[in-house]
């Protein structure tokens, strides 16, 4: 008879060859772009200027050092990233522990609370373009209505008021994300340890603070990285909505890595772009996948 070192070494020999398919379709769809954009930001390519590419080494990493440009739509890209997680993590935490409770027509609720993370984000760029016009605008004229405002705001035409418009819809339409999410860890949750907890005599913020959130910290950060990834790649809904303007007040990394490529032909600093954020997305993964790790071994732990 075989012996159980045996048997698990086939078992994990069939496992790779039944992941194997799908390890080589990964590296065909992510490894060769990644690969590709390295090589050839170590190379100037620019369709506009010079039709053959020109071994140039670091020169364009050391050119995005000085590009203004870049470090300007890199600190608007974290503004609204970490903006916009913070409200959503907030407003998805509260609406999850509604959702939680028990209440007549708790499932219409449920249902309709996802409808925004569910609709096109081009659409509802352009959705709440419309809302936030000056002239034609929902917003102003309900404003103007409760008579906060006599003239129509320019919303998206102020540098300041079209980042918070942008950040608005965007917690808009992501926020059921999250708090589908968090939904699904509150359930998981064990009734009775609220019930042997307000035994001892626990307030309900104390539930809160000492079995909700230290048992929910794993889906938080599960939300957290999730929403990391899509708000610091964002480009479809401010490409609708403002367009990056106005004077590049809500230029993103990802528009300006956009405008490089296919409006000014530079492929080999768009190339050089691209692979400096996709390494800090990696660097801000990995520390989120450490906090994770560290968060889950403590929660079995406690358990």
């Amino acid at each position: 008879m075989m012996n159980l070192n045996t048997i698990r070494g086939r078992e994990q020999r069939t496992g790779w060859i039944l992941l194997l398919p799908a390890l080589l379709v990964l590296l065909l769809v992510y490894g060769y772009p990644i690969v590709r954009a390295f090589w050839l930001s170590l190379f100037t390519k620019n369709l506009g200027t010079e039709l053959q590419p020109v071994f140039a080494g670091l020169d364009n990493y050391g050119r995005m050092a000085g590009d203004g440009r870049f470090w300007q739509s890199f600190w608007t890209t974290t503004v609204f990233t970490t903006s916009a997680v913070i409200i959503e993590l907030l407003l998805g935490l509260g609406i999850a522990l509604v959702l939680t409770q028990k209440f007549r027509g708790r499932s219409l609720v449920r249902t309709t609370a996802i409808l925004p993370w569910a609709l096109p984000t081009a659409l509802i760029g352009l959705a709440w373009g419309w809302i936030f016009n000056d002239q034609f605008g929902v917003v102003n004229d309900i404003l103007r209505r409760v008579g906060l405002i006599e003239g129509g705001i320019n919303w998206l035409g102020d540098p300041t008021l079209a980042l918070m418009a942008v950040i608005f819809a965007d917690v808009w339409k992501t926020t059921p994300f999250i708090s589908i999410l968090l939904l699904a860890g509150l359930q998981s949750i064990s009734p009775d340890l609220y019930e042997a907890h307000s035994i001892d005599g626990a307030t309900p913020w104390q539930n809160f603070t000492r079995i909700t959130l230290p048992l929910l910290m794993p889906q938080i950060l599960i939300a957290l990285l999730f929403r990391f990834a899509q708000s610091f790649g964002i480009f479809d809904l401010i490409a609708v909505m403002t367009g990056g303007g106005p004077g590049g007040s809500t230029e993103v990394v990802s528009l300006y890595i956009y405008s490089t490529v296919m409006r000014y032909l530079d492929f080999g600093y768009g190339a050089a772009l691209v692979v400096v954020t996709f390494t800090l997305l990696i660097v801000a993964v990995a520390i989120a996948s450490f906090l994770l790790s560290r968060s889950r071994a403590k929660t079995s732990g406690a358990a």
